[in-house]
């Protein structure tokens, strides 16, 4: 095969998958047809057979696809952590912001999320795969961030695992009923979420303040 010829399969098969991926989205498993498929991605019928066989191939691999780019800004955005921070309850907030943004609120994480609610139960070891290597990883990478401010003295923790779930239930608190219906949070919102969680989360973790004020020792 020329590269040209190998540049047009790729270029067809990558509009298969966005296009697969917006008609599962909006139609879910059972109500996506290989035609409407082919319809947006502007191939034939047969073409969409002979990358993917069957719907259910090509289903998992536009799973497979999102899965891969969700987990690529997910690590991305957790390379950002402020671990040198300048002010640790900004700089968490900014932080806890990026990670609404990039990882909860985008369209990838929007779709994973309403596809495992709708076909979760049919393609267990999928989302199983997702949930081990996403959202179960994104608990571990923060504990061990959050152990090296606390050895800093910057935050006073006993169970890093604990006090990273924590952090990300609270981040999502406030935005939990928008994502769930699929409403996306403007920037103020994302804003205020994290400023909540994130002074929630200082109250259970700052050190206590240093004593600076001790009373002079009285001299005969």
């Amino acid at each position: 095969m020329s590269v040209h010829s190998q540049r047009g399969q790729c270029a067809k098969r990558l509009s298969i998958l966005e296009a697969a991926a917006e008609v599962f989205c909006r139609q879910g498993f059972a109500g996506a047809s290989i035609d409407e498929i082919a319809s947006e991605a502007c191939v034939s019928r047969q073409t969409v057979y002979n990358h993917y066989r069957e719907k259910d191939n090509l289903f998992m691999a536009v799973v497979e696809d999102v899965m891969d780019r969700a987990n690529a800004m997910l690590f991305s955005t957790l390379s950002s952590f402020p671990e040198n921070p300048e002010s640790l309850e900004d700089d968490l907030a900014a932080f806890a912001v990026r990670l609404s943004h990039n990882c909860i609120c985008n369209q990838d994480g929007k779709f994973l999320r309403k596809l495992v609610l709708s076909e979760g139960e049919r393609y267990p070891h999928l989302f199983e795969s997702w949930r081990q290597h996403g959202p179960g990883k994104i608990g571990t990478a923060l504990a061990a961030l959050l152990s090296r401010l606390s050895r800093k003295g910057l935050l006073q923790i006993d169970d890093f695992d604990v006090a990273a779930r924590q952090f990300l239930a609270l981040v999502n608190a406030d935005l939990q009923m928008s994502t769930l219906f699929g409403v996306t949070p403007t920037q103020a919102e994302l804003e205020s979420a994290a400023r909540n969680a994130v002074r929630t989360f200082m109250r259970a973790y700052a050190p206590p303040p240093a004593q600076t004020n001790a009373p002079a020792l009285r001299t005969a």
